[in-house]
């Protein structure tokens, strides 16, 4: 079984305003990926908010914790629900190919031009801890490098929506 995380919890500094809650095509960005993992994961989560169209959890440790902290509260509930991986994406990851689990599988392995998105072992729980709570550089690709995920180029770089202007390019593609 495969859990789905919405990565949520960003502070929006370069979009203005709260992204996950812009619009596009009549839908929020958090609404669809909360659509896009659905159609791939047994059962969706969305970290780092308090409200969503999904359950809700908190960043591990502690809140304001970026993408790891995200991830690391997925692969806890992971672990402990007895899930074998978490796919993974953020609220702004659009464009993304209908076979992506199969393309990031086996865990771990992630999509190298966007990190967040990446599918990985429940197992990898204890690595992300110690990713968090040392003193190391705290990055999505020193946790990918320390438990041997391995980068996937995509035919088709995924949009990435991090200012107005981003969404308003994306607003005209007729593939999202």
């Amino acid at each position: 079984m495969i859990l789905g995380c919405v990565l949520a919890g960003g502070q929006s500094s370069r979009f203005g305003s709260d992204k996950a809650l812009a619009e596009l095509h009549g839908h929020t960005l958090l609404a669809r990926a909360v659509d896009a993992l659905s159609g791939w994961c047994e059962h969706v989560v969305v970290v780092g908010r308090e409200t969503a169209p999904a359950p809700c959890l908190p960043d591990w440790p502690a809140p304001g914790g970026g993408p790891l902290g995200g991830i690391a509260a997925a692969l806890h509930l992971a672990r402990d629900e007895g899930y074998e991986a978490v796919l993974t994406m953020g609220v702004d990851s659009l464009g993304l190919p209908d076979d992506l689990p199969d393309l990031l599988s086996p865990a771990p392995a992630y999509v190298e031009s966007q990190p967040v998105v990446g599918l990985w072992p429940a197992n990898a729980a204890a690595a992300i801890e110690a990713e968090l709570t040392g003193s190391g550089r705290r990055s999505m690709l020193a946790f990918a490098a320390a438990i041997g995920a391995r980068p996937v180029n995509l035919s088709q770089k995924p949009a990435n929506i991090n200012t107005p202007v981003d969404l308003a390019e994306v607003e005209n593609r007729r593939d999202l």
